[in-house]
């Protein structure tokens, strides 16, 4: 485990210590309360000998997903006991339906839009991030594209984090810079300094505009009458730096014009020949496809895409989202 890691970790046990030692002084020597201190103070004498994120049957790494999840685990998944295994098992099932229960409606058409998204996690859970999210005063529409850092649960709590501080503070009137540089500090602030997530926001009016931000994400491909182009935007990841700057881009979509957004789990999705599924084939099915619904296109991908996999398992979260300006 890296040192700074190790601080993390110790920084909250000692904060759990203290609140325990709190709790058993108000309401006296539960037993549960003190077998739970125990296993605080066993876990910053791991940290102070070295110990700390260690298996204690095969002496590896524990996985670190897991230890931001639960931070006195002892053993890695493949040293659990069958009942840990069990909860754990249950665990992450509740978190898939959490997370799938985030997730906005697969289709959707609204003040003139026509929108539809393909979500698949690799695992139970995802780390890729998705909404839409509408404005009714306004008439308009906020989307959302992004990836955060890491694998498995902790991606997924991270996604969840970033959910919920869009949805907290987007009823809040503020611009499309304003809002991702507030989210930007928000998530700086609330997670490890390792963190981060790339991310497309953008927000379509009912008039054909389109305002858009991209912090460090895969570029979104803008379709025109068979003319496909990147829209360049770019800024620094969510998490990186707490206070950073964003440029927004503005165009006007007519209507059967097509937005393009999606994750890299698509475009450095690799096959067993060791090729990349790359930009330029993202670029042919959209040329291929470009007069199709949005579902139509959707499906386009999802089977060129299964045909490239040549039925490998998958290996990364994988996010596509089309939005149509409706004729």
């Amino acid at each position: 485990m890296e040192k700074r890691i190790d601080n993390y970790y110790e920084k909250k046990l000692v904060e759990k210590q203290q609140r325990l030692k709190s709790a058993i002084a108000t309401l006296g020597k539960e037993e549960y309360l003190r077998t739970l201190l125990d296993e605080v103070d066993a876990a910053l004498e791991r940290v102070a000998t070295g110990s700390y994120g260690i298996c204690e049957e095969c002496h590896e790494e524990i996985e670190e997903d897991r230890l931001l999840a639960n931070p006195l685990l002892r053993f890695c998944l493949d040293h659990l006991s069958t009942d840990e295994q069990h909860a754990l098992e249950e665990d992450i099932k509740l978190a898939s339906q959490i997370q799938g229960a985030l997730l906005p409606p697969r289709k959707m058409q609204l003040y003139g839009w026509d929108i539809s998204y393909y979500y698949q996690p690799a695992g139970a859970v995802s780390g890729d991030f998705c909404d839409l999210v509408k404005n009714e005063d306004k008439r308009e529409l906020f989307f959302f594209v992004g990836d955060v850092s890491g694998k498995g649960i902790a991606a997924s709590m991270l996604m969840s984090n970033l959910h919920a501080i869009f949805r907290s503070i987007i009823d809040a009137g503020l611009s499309i810079n304003e809002l991702i540089t507030r989210a930007n500090r928000i998530f700086c602030e609330s997670t490890l300094p390792e963190s981060y997530a790339t991310l497309v926001c953008g927000r379509a009016g009912s008039g054909g505009a389109i305002e858009i931000i991209n912090a460090g994400h895969c570029l979104p491909i803008l379709a025109r009458k068979s003319e496909l182009t990147s829209v360049e935007s770019m800024g620094f990841p969510l998490g990186i730096f707490c206070v950073s700057q964003y440029t927004t881009r503005t165009f006007q979509l007519s209507p059967g014009e097509t937005l393009l957004l999606y994750t890299d789990g698509l475009s450095e999705c690799v096959n067993k020949a060791n090729q990349e599924y790359g930009i330029e084939r993202i670029h042919n099915v959209l040329r291929e496809n470009e007069h199709v619904s949005p579902e139509e296109l959707l499906h386009a991908y999802i089977n060129d895409f299964q045909s490239f996999q040549e039925k490998q398992k998958q290996k990364d979260d994988l996010t596509i989202m089309v939005i149509r300006r409706m004729e």
